[in-house]
């Protein structure tokens, strides 16, 4: 028989934790945002095509997709408390090499370093996050997502203020934020252990009990989850790897003003984030999946005729209602089987960035064939696919860890 993995009984809700990882969400995400970012500096410095510089997204996205899961999987029956801060030293190696790349080849190689960064941070930051929750499972991953998110809109913001002024070397400062990510690692890790450490542990076979979700279910909404998770990432990847693109070249601005502009709607990402854990709390997670996949769809259908005054709006209203899916999706997932948060948030996480890099790179091929403004005109209908979310079971919210 196969060793049952072991998982720490429920600890109070630890704002304390919470921020703290959430803080290093915000860090770790700030840095990997820099790279859609500087894609204009890029693409003029080593004369880049759209598509090879889907190729940078797919190193980064893919080495973290197909990491997470097995990080997840082995860290169900092993805790790493420690792997938190030594995941943030790849990322501070990748920085340094993506400042100082000198060819198409070492950029990739700075994104793959930057991706296995990402890969082992997320699994054991979500469960640390679930840890923390005191129960409150949605607003716990909300809170910590809306760190990564809020990352991800500062980082843009802060490449128009620091990077462009001074080119690619500008992204040496960068690695001060994983510089500041891995003492406050250190701190959380110690949290982490001492909850392994110190707390009875239960098995959890007990938790799969508590879902009362037949096999063949559960095999099947795992499958719908992937479904929305592939519509909500791949029309995504529209937006944050070509819609500085699309700005520059339909509307005639400037980089610093297309810059801007991906800032504000990933700083609707962010707040969008924040409502969709405790809302799903309240309400139920499949309500605001489906609400918030299928919901979009009049919104991204009219984005491709918007003039530049309508775009701005519609793209805070898309980035607002999509992001409150993520987490809801998360907690969703790691109800229908507790006891295996680890593999749950990796393979979602590893999705969601393998769906991210895989349509950076298809519709990077896409904008060099047809245009980067007929991309939008396709993925407008992705969001269509939220209809799946009507068939997900119903799963009884659970204690479990």
């Amino acid at each position: 028989m196969a060793q049952t993995a072991t998982f720490p009984t429920p600890v109070q809700l630890s704002l304390r934790v919470l921020t703290g990882i959430s803080v290093c969400h915000l860090l770790n995400d700030m840095v990997q945002s820099l790279l859609p970012s500087i894609y204009p500096i890029l693409k003029s410095s080593f004369h880049l095509t759209f598509g090879e510089i889907g190729l940078v997204t797919l190193a980064y996205q893919l080495t973290a997709s197909l990491l997470q899961p097995f990080v997840g999987q082995y860290t169900d029956k092993r805790p790493l408390p420690y792997s938190l801060p030594f995941g943030m030293v790849f990322t501070l190696i990748g920085l340094i090499l993506m400042g100082l790349a000198f060819n198409l080849g070492s950029l990739l190689l700075a994104a793959v370093l930057i991706g296995l960064g990402s890969a082992i941070f997320h699994p054991e930051s979500s469960r640390v996050a679930r840890l923390a929750s005191g129960g409150q499972h949605g607003l716990a991953q909300s809170f910590f997502q809306v760190g990564g998110n809020a990352g991800s809109a500062i980082g843009p913001l802060l490449a128009a203020l620091i990077v462009l002024p001074r080119g690619q070397i500008g992204v040496l400062w960068f690695s001060i934020a994983a510089l500041l990510a891995i003492p406050l690692l250190l701190r959380v890790a110690r949290w982490y252990e001492s909850i392994h450490i110190r707390r009875p542990v239960g098995k959890v076979g007990a938790a799969y009990q508590a879902t009362a979700v037949p096999t063949g279910q559960v095999i099947l909404a795992l499958a719908l989850l992937l479904i929305l998770i592939f519509s909500k990432y791949f029309y995504l990847a529209s937006i944050s790897n070509y819609y500085t693109f699309y700005l520059i070249e339909h509307f005639g601005v400037s980089i610093r003003s297309a810059q801007i502009h991906l800032f504000v709607f990933l700083g609707a990402v962010a707040a969008g984030t924040l409502i969709g854990g405790p809302v799903g709390d309240r309400y139920g997670r499949k309500l605001v999946i489906l609400g918030s996949i299928f919901g979009v769809l009049p919104f991204t259908l009219m984005l491709p005729h918007a003039n530049l005054s309508w775009t701005g709006p519609l793209t805070f209203v898309i980035g607002f209602i999509l992001s409150s899916a993520f987490s809801a999706i998360l907690v969703y997932g790691q109800e229908l089987i507790p006891g295996r948060i680890g593999m749950v948030s990796g393979l979602f996480f590893g999705f969601a960035f393998g769906m991210g890099g895989i349509g950076a790179a298809v519709l990077g091929q896409l904008a060099d064939s047809f245009g980067v403004v007929n991309v939008y005109k396709i993925t407008a209908w992705l969001p269509a696919l939220g209809l799946f979310a009507i068939f997900l079971p119903r799963v009884q919210h659970d204690r479990a860890y």
